[in-house]
């Protein structure tokens, strides 16, 4: 099989953990005998410096020809001082937009190995987390009508939804629940927002097509709280733009390091962009002391939900899993007793574990 790729390496830490990524797709494809097809696009503050736009043209044609995107991390102190228009995180709000990517998907794993690095009482992590959440990505109020008054002394932003927006997320929520523990909670804040009465009410409607699965609702505040509270009752979690990108931050501490966990972007075919939830780390940038696993679990998750390629994305997994298992850190996730390595050495590590497992 063909793996046609475009990869962004973005800024700072980016180009780093994308070598690493690219290094265990490269035995991926050794391994179950497929092709890879990659081609590299700036985008962020890189292009910004070689191009003066933080998003080619070039980049969202090549995005678009590809069959999915990798990308590294944008953004950085250095762009700071630059309006809003010309930010580097400009490149993925127009992105997201340009490729039809509306739906986010943010695994918050706790791996049994870190345990130890969570936050949360050990009681309440016990047996290990598995949350999936599915954030609506181009709608609600970072997309909606806003503007600031003559006088710069008000200003407003309008969150807004149509049924067919959170059908199509709500759809993609209830597939995931069924090939998961069949379990959907919505998040919304229905006592308050119109906007979070409808999407309430057409995610019921979506729920009578999937009988299996059993929908709850939860008010965001409680949400929150629930997830630091009782997390282990949580499987996927749907729920609207700016309600998710909150929520998952908050999901993604308990895990103990936002240096390990993935995302993917979808559309409603198998297109999709992969990548860290980790900003750029320029501070640490070209020092061989960046955590490469997110990359590399993005890429896993790429492997499953572009190209269907279940055994190999598990194959990921497993050498993720079985190079945690035999005490092997890098700095973010290292405790005493660990073996300390670096970028490269973990990427390499990983994609060792690759080579030596029988495939099924």
């Amino acid at each position: 099989m063909k793996l046609k790729i475009a990869v962004i390496p973005g800024d700072g830490i980016g180009p780093d953990i994308i070598s690493e990524g690219l290094k265990v797709l490269g035995e991926v494809a050794m391994k179950f005998g497929h092709r890879l097809d990659f081609s590299f696009y700036l985008a962020g503050g890189s292009a910004l410096d070689a191009l003066n736009i933080p998003l080619p043209e070039s980049t969202i044609l090549g995005c678009k020809d590809a069959d999915a995107v990798l990308l590294g991390a944008v953004g950085g102190p250095k762009w700071d001082h630059l309006s809003g228009h010309l930010r580097p995180e400009q490149a993925l709000l127009g992105l997201r937009s340009a490729l039809g990517l509306f739906c986010n998907l943010r695994p918050a794993i706790l791996h049994p190995e870190l345990s130890s690095a969570c936050p949360l009482k050990e009681e309440l992590i016990e047996g290990g987390l598995d949350i999936m959440v599915v954030r609506e990505l181009t709608g609600g109020i970072y997309f909606g009508k806003r503007g600031i008054s003559e006088d710069g002394l008000s200003a407003y932003d309008t969150m807004s939804y149509s049924v067919s927006e959170v059908e199509r997320i709500a759809i993609k929520a209830f597939e995931i629940a069924m090939k998961r523990g069949k379990k959907v909670l919505s998040v919304d804040k229905a006592n308050i927002l119109e906007s979070s009465r409808l999407w309430r009410k057409t995610v019921e409607t979506v729920a009578k097509n999937y009988p299996e699965v059993t929908l709850s609702h939860m008010y965001v505040d409680n949400a929150a709280m629930q997830l630091v509270r009782n997390p282990r009752q949580f499987d996927v979690i749907v729920t609207t733009n700016m309600f998710g990108d909150i929520l998952s931050d908050e999901a993604s501490m308990i895990t103990g390091s936002i240096g390990m966990l993935p995302s993917a972007s979808l559309k409603e075919d198998n297109f999709g962009m992969y990548e860290p939830i980790h900003g750029s780390a320029p501070d640490i940038a070209g020092l061989d002391k960046a955590n490469p696993i997110a990359t590399i679990l993005s890429c896993a998750m790429m492997l499953r939900h572009s190209f269907h390629l279940e055994e190999e994305a598990a194959s990921v997994e497993k050498a993720v899993t079985t190079v945690l298992e035999k005490g092997y850190r890098t700095g973010d996730i290292y405790s005493k007793g660990m073996k300390s390595v670096g970028t490269k050495e973990m990427g390499s590590l990983i994609a060792q574990e690759i080579v030596n497992t029988n495939k099924k």
